[in-house]
């Protein structure tokens, strides 16, 4: 199974380097940013550290379910503080386990203090399902009595 690092390497050019945000930002901004980016969560990032994240899920729970306006609320209202990391070196399983256990759609990837990537639960899918197609090759060609 893969590591972090070297999953973040096979996403497109775009998405490596993820968007952040800083806690005294309103809500509005990240709302956008979201909608303008096709993304559901934003990690905060005060003087180069992650100190939080926002996702679609805190926008709903704690905004319009409760009637907040979006306009002048400052993200740190919002934002998730206790946000779960991972380092580059930890492998595609034990994310999914994280997330599993968890419940988290977003997991931020952090090295050395600084934040290098933000890995969703559909990129952890896509990489199972590429394995397990790889792991069906080899026992296909196995079968077949060919050498892989």
């Amino acid at each position: 199974m893969k590591t972090v690092a070297e999953l973040l390497k096979l996403k497109d050019v775009q998405h490596r380097v993820p968007h952040t945000v800083r806690p005294d930002q309103k809500v509005v901004e990240v709302i956008m940013l979201m909608a303008d980016k096709n993304i559901g969560a934003v990690p905060v990032v005060q003087d180069g550290k992650v100190v939080g994240i926002v996702s679609e899920r805190d926008y709903v729970r704690k905004m319009e379910l409760k009637g907040r306006a979006s306009v002048g609320t400052p993200v740190s209202d919002i934002m998730t503080h206790d946000v779960k990391t991972v380092n580059s070196n930890a492998t595609v399983d034990q994310c999914m386990n994280i997330m599993t256990d968890l419940r988290l759609r977003h997991l931020p990837v952090v090295d050395d203090g600084q934040l290098v990537g933000l890995l969703s639960i559909g990129d952890l899918v896509k990489e199972a399902i590429a394995e397990q197609g790889r792991l069906i090759e080899k026992m296909q060609q196995y079968i077949r009595g060919e050498s892989y």
